[in-house]
């Protein structure tokens, strides 16, 4: 990367305040940054790291001043920020181009145009590949399986038969959607598993990370809304249903038919039990249990969950705890020196008689 301020000002939609031809070579965080990077500043509390970065420019929003620095102002510093970085980290990844000579492919898969696929990849039969999709090498898309247009699939992926990509899907390595669900029924001391004969629904613009499992529905369909993004590590149980644009960060656990509400966001290592609703916007937060349904727009934390208001108070005073035994103990000393002391009294009292 080699472009002016002022260039990148355009790329952005910003307005540059001091040297409009300063040499901008690289982009990075606002502590990580050398000379000739350009950071970015979202929020203000790290405002104070800007008088101390190396860097040689900040993005920041138009009403911030950065004495003895260059600027780019824009309306939104970290959207600016992650565009310019998509525009300048595409060119140095290398996707597959064209159809790999061992790629197999079955004959009556449909492949759309400009659609590439990596060496080793295996599409099975009646497969559908939307146009300009990317395959990578060593993937298996299984039979009747439909993947739309614009979408990118990483190396070794694994999506089993009859399970359905919106457009522009992005899919990370050793993630493995259309797996059975985890279903059994005990018969005289002895699990006999329960087909699993439904599929998964991927909607459109779902980025999927790394190592992630979706299982497959025991009847009808797992759903994953449109927008939304799991992060890696990530279990999706059956019958799931996630609505649009929800946040799933990694080592989450997510138990079989929970419905879960549009912008929901499970933070990382949320447990949630089967059969209940997260409601829309609703926020968990890292580690906690989930066994009750929340309503929309709660925040809740800690293990079981609760408000997360009343948990952070309940977290608070469990780490006063050796303070509150240590008072106990002190007043339980006081009150028996308060005892010992009204017998002293009483026995006096009955000599003095």
């Amino acid at each position: 990367m080699k472009k002016t301020l002022a260039e990148i000002a355009k790329i952005v939609n910003g307005e540059v305040v001091g040297n409009k031809d300063l040499i901008i070579t690289g982009l990075s965080g606002i502590q990580e940054a050398e000379e000739g990077d350009l950071t970015f500043l979202a929020n203000l509390k790290y405002l104070p790291f800007c008088r101390k970065t190396k860097a040689s420019a900040i993005i920041t929003s138009r009403d911030i001043k950065i004495p003895g620095k260059s600027v780019i102002r824009t309306d939104n510093p970290s959207l600016a920020f992650t565009e310019l970085m998509s525009s300048v980290s595409q060119k140095g990844i290398y996707y597959p181009r064209g159809i790999h000579e061992t790629a197999c492919i079955a004959k009556d898969a449909v492949i759309g145009n400009h659609v590439s696929i990596g060496a080793f990849a295996i599409i099975e039969s009646k497969v559908t590949i939307g146009d300009n999709t990317t395959v990578f090498g060593g993937s298996y898309i299984g039979h009747e399986s439909k993947i739309g247009a614009d979408c990118l699939i990483y190396p070794n992926v694994t999506i089993r038969e009859r399970v359905t990509l919106g457009q522009r899907v992005i899919v990370h390595s050793g993630t493995v959607i259309g797996s059975d669900g985890f279903g059994y029924v005990q018969i005289d001391g002895v699990h006999k598993k329960i087909p699993q004969v439904g599929t998964v629904v991927i909607g459109d613009d779902v980025e999927i990370g790394a190592n992630v499992a979706i299982d497959r529905a025991r009847f009808d369909q797992t759903v994953i809304g449109r927008g939304s993004k799991i992060d890696n590590l990530v279990q999706v149980a059956h019958n799931v249903v996630m609505g649009e644009n929800c946040i799933i960060v990694s080592q989450v656990g997510i138990s079989g038919s929970v419905n879960i509400g549009k912008g929901a966001i499970l933070a990382g290592q949320a447990g949630i039990t089967g059969h209940i609703t997260i409601g829309e916007g609703a926020v968990i937060y890292a580690q906690s249990a989930i066994t009750k349904s929340v309503p929309a727009h709660a925040r809740v934390s800690g293990y079981p969950a609760r408000p997360h208001i009343e948990a952070k108070r309940i977290h608070a005073f469990t780490q006063r705890l050796p303070l509150y035994v240590k008072m106990i103990q002190d007043l339980e000393k006081k009150v028996e020196e308060l005892e010992a002391s009204l017998r002293r009294t009483k026995s006096s009292g009955k000599k003095q008689k």
